[in-house]
């Protein structure tokens, strides 16, 4: 295997079959664009279970992912893609940047699922884009960007789903899309409490609620133990849907 590319969560690795790389999910984790760093302990195998399992939930629902199968405790072999310069982040609680940006209070609910794009360049901060920029960078095609779009919302409304069986409210979470050799869209990257934005229903106080990388970024402590708590629920409802 040879390294084909590393991240800040993850290090991609060629096989000998061109068209499947193997992820390696690290343990490393940063937030605000990296200026803050640090390890949680046991992530890099929590992350790599949840995103399998999850990915397996989507595929079973007619949503296409990069996902092939879980090769060890922290490595999945997926399907070669070329990732697309775009983060899409769907919004149906109201945290975060959106918090900061428009003075929305937090934990206000949305009337609809917001989704926004960013640009995947941290020289340039990941900045939002708007539809138009989007296309005058010739990211994609009108077409590909309505296709996001709209998966986008589809994954939310599954997640959405899933996650309540979970007694999980799922706030908010960013998406990463590939093209395969067929130029179709696939599902790609992770979805994890790295990437997702979590509450405990179980919790009342606002800070015990978080169960994502909020509690590295905001020094709440426990976040081994909040990242083991969404494993064991996501398991368990797996188990449960008997898939």
């Amino acid at each position: 295997m040879n390294k084909l590319y590393e991240g800040k969560a993850k290090i991609l690795y060629t096989t000998d079959d061109p068209q499947i790389f193997l992820a390696h999910f690290k343990d490393d984790a940063t937030a605000f664009n990296a200026q803050k760093r640090g390890q949680i302990q046991g992530k890099g195998e929590i992350n790599c279970t949840i995103s399998s399992a999850l990915f397996r939930w989507l595929e079973s629902k007619g949503i296409l992912t990069h996902y092939i199968d879980q090769s060890t405790s922290n490595e999945m072999r997926v399907k070669s893609v070329k990732i697309l310069p775009l983060e899409v982040v769907v919004r149906n609680i109201a945290a975060g940047s959106l918090c900061r940006q428009t003075g929305l209070p937090e934990g206000k609910k949305l009337p609809f699922p917001l989704v926004e794009f960013y640009l995947k360049n941290d020289e340039l901060q990941d900045p939002l884009l708007t539809r138009d920029r989007i296309l005058i960078l010739e990211i994609v095609t009108p077409d590909q960007l309505e296709e996001l779009k709209n998966l986008a919302l589809k994954v939310n409304e599954l997640l959405q789903e899933f996650f309540a069986g979970c007694d999980i409210t799922l706030v908010d979470f960013k998406l990463e899309f590939g093209l395969d050799s067929y130029n179709r869209i696939l599902l790609a990257d992770e979805i994890s409490p790295d990437t997702c934005r979590l509450w405990d229903n179980r919790e009342n106080d606002p800070q015990a609620k978080v169960m994502d990388k909020d509690r590295f970024r905001r020094d709440l402590g426990q976040i081994e133990e909040a990242y083991q708590k969404v494993q064991q629920r996501v398991l368990s409802q797996i188990q449960d849907l008997q898939f």
